[in-house]
C-alpha cells in the first residue's frame, strides 16, 4: 500500500500502476507522475468510485480494513475528518472502480482534476462538508481543512494541493 517520497526524482520514467501498463511497471511518465510532488496509495474501493471525487476510509469495515478500504466522502457539517484524497484512478488491469476493486488515491501533494464547488478561487482552503465526494471552500470554524485550491474551478473541477495526513 504504500510508496516513497524519499528520493526526489525529475527524469522521465517512473514506477507506476495503471491500467495501460502492467502494475509496478516502469513506464514513461510526464508531470505530474514524473517529479514525486505526489503521494498515490492503493485501496480497496468499498464501493463503486469516481475518479476526481474525495474518498474516506470505510468505517463500515472493522479492524485494519477500515484503513484499507475507502468509499466516497459522505458531507459532515464542519469537514469530514475521514477524507484520505482524491481518486486517482483504477489499479486493476480491466479498469474497474467498483466495491472490491484496487483503486489508486492521491493522498498528499498533486492532483489535477478534483472535484470541487462551483465557487473555489486559487488559494481556497477546501473541506468536504455539504456535498458528498466534493470539496468546498472551507469556513471560519471548519475542522478538516487539509487541502487548497490551486486555481478556480471550471465545471466543478480543479486542481488541488492536498496535504499529507497519514
Amino acid at each position: 500500500m504504500a510508496t516513497s517520497t524519499l528520493i526526489q526524482k525529475l527524469d522521465a520514467t517512473a514506477l507506476i500502476s495503471n491500467i495501460t501498463g502492467s502494475p509496478g511497471s516502469y513506464t514513461s511518465v510526464s508531470i505530474p507522475d514524473v517529479s514525486n510532488r505526489r503521494q498515490v496509495e492503493t485501496f480497496i474501493a468499498g464501493a463503486t468510485v469516481t475518479p476526481g471525487d474525495w474518498l474516506q476510509f470505510d468505517t463500515t469495515e472493522s479492524g485494519a480494513t477500515i484503513v484499507a478500504t475507502v468509499i466516497e466522502a459522505t458531507a459532515v457539517a464542519l469537514g469530514n475528518p475521514l477524507v484520505v484524497g482524491v481518486c486517482l484512478g483504477s489499479a486493476e488491469t480491466s479498469g474497474a472502480l467498483t466495491a472490491g476493486s484496487r483503486i489508486n488515491v492521491v493522498v498528499s501533494g498533486f492532483m489535477e482534476t478534483a472535484n470541487v464547488d462551483g465557487a473555489v478561487v486559487a488559494g481556497s482552503p477546501l473541506v468536504v462538508d455539504t456535498t458528498a465526494g466534493r470539496a468546498h471552500v472551507a469556513v471560519t470554524g471548519d475542522l478538516s481543512v487539509c487541502r487548497v485550491a490551486l486555481a478556480a474551478d471550471v465545471a466543478n473541477v480543479a486542481p488541488v494541493w492536498i496535504f499529507k495526513k497519514f
